[in-house]
């Protein structure tokens, strides 16, 4: 027996799983520190009323003989795929029918699986800096080449850099590839696509065979009217997009584990190829669906309540993104994001590095955030701050900040 050799090339571990470490030793060679985090993008505020009432109307429904369910549909409960394909997609013009949707377990899940359905030899495009799970992912399928230690790129992989001078947005790829990750807002810039940026993309990506994959699972943070929510606001998307939905951010479930995969009948591959039926495979196969109860939750989601009990908590959160915004410009730092997303992204201060800036601030200030050389070359002399802390954890770490 041997180690999948894929798995090997993987430098160093997980980006969050070296800050946590890091924190960790921290805490122990100072136990008095009372320690801020506003790194990992994990929410803190509770469910909404209406998600819990659901979770214990289905919890009651499985302790009867009549009502139990056991497996999952394939694809998931028709009630939930039905109500995000009215009211995330035909609402706002999608064409996206019920059965185009697979209810699944995490976006994370999806966004690492759905590459299993392409040739082992695509070319993949993603934005820099980028999500590492995207890379991460490939690299374990084999899609690499060789890694420079230097500039934390692979060879085989394609980057394309978003950084200040073209809004943190990219431009088309260099090189064509088969596959494209996008994701608008943006984790870890915050930054927003607008209709014309993502029109190019899909236009691009139909010319040249190419598949956009979408991310977006902070789609509930936009209030600007100008952008889209979804790549199938675009005209030519349901030939070119998959999309990722997660109800972790908008709904608070993290803890629960919700999400969705877009995948139109309409997308084939360069042979002709239906990516809908290769998916639907993949998913039957290695995946027995969301529970019931998790699914019943989440149609609660798209009730009359819980669409406004979200909105407040979506609210919250952007009420602090507004602090920290507010307050690192007030400190002097040079920031974006935190407007349309849930993350603020900072230069870092006078060259420093994005560790050390770490180090730093979590020394001095008692605050964790997450280096942007963690998400890709691009991001070095970044740094980003989530908005999911509480309110009182916010306005303490940025008053920190601002004495440092």
């Amino acid at each position: 027996m041997q180690a999948n050799p894929n798995y090997l090339k993987l430098p160093g571990s997980y980006l969050f799983s070296n800050i946590a470490k890091k924190v960790q030793a921290y805490q122990a060679a100072h136990p008095e520190a009372e320690i801020i985090r506003l790194g990992i993008g994990d929410v803190t505020r509770p469910l909404c009323p209406a998600v819990i009432s659901a979770l214990h109307a289905a919890v009651d429904e499985m302790g009867q003989a009549e009502t139990f369910r056991g497996y999952a549909p394939d694809l998931g409960y028709e009630f939930l795929r039905h109500a995000m394909a009215e009211q995330d997609f035909r609402a706002r013009g999608c064409d996206i029918a019920d059965d185009e949707i697979f209810i699944s377990d995490g976006a994370k899940t999806d966004s690492a699986a759905i590459q299993e359905i392409f040739s082992p030899d695509a070319r993949v495009a993603v934005c820099d800096p980028v999500y590492p799970v995207y890379v991460d992912s490939n690299v374990m399928a084999g899609r690499t080449g060789e890694y420079d230690a230097d500039t934390q790129t692979w060879s085989r992989v394609i980057y394309m850099p978003c950084t200040a001078d073209n809004g943190f947005a990219p431009a088309l790829p260099a090189e064509t590839p088969d596959l494209i990750y996008l994701c608008f807002p943006n984790n870890p810039t915050g930054a927003v696509a607008t209709k014309d940026k993502l029109q190019e993309f899909v236009d691009y990506a139909n010319r040249v065979g190419a598949v956009i994959i979408f991310d977006a699972a902070y789609e509930a943070y936009i209030t600007d009217p100008e952008i889209p929510h979804s790549i199938y606001e675009i005209e030519g998307a349901r030939t070119c997009a998959i999309e990722l939905r997660s109800f972790s951010k908008n709904a608070g479930f993290t803890g629960l584990r919700l999400a969705a995969t877009v995948v139109p009948h309409d997308l084939k591959d360069r042979d002709g190829v239906e990516l809908h039926g290769l998916w639907a495979r993949r998913h039957g196969t290695k995946y027995n669906g969301a529970p019931y109860i998790v699914q019943r939750a989440g149609e609660a989601v798209y009730s009359a309540e819980g669409q406004q009990q979200i909105k407040e908590t979506v609210a919250a959160y952007m009420k602090n993104a507004q602090v920290i915004l507010q307050g690192l410009k007030e400190a002097g730092y040079t920031v974006s994001g935190g407007v349309n997303a849930p993350y603020i992204w900072l230069r870092t201060p006078e060259g420093m590095t994005s560790w050390a800036f770490f180090d730093d601030l979590l020394d001095r200030a008692h605050v964790v955030g997450t280096p942007g050389s963690g998400f890709g070359p691009s991001g070095e002399h970044y740094f980003r701050l989530t908005a999911f802390g509480s309110y009182d954890n916010t306005l303490r770490a940025i008053e920190r900040i601002k004495k440092m």
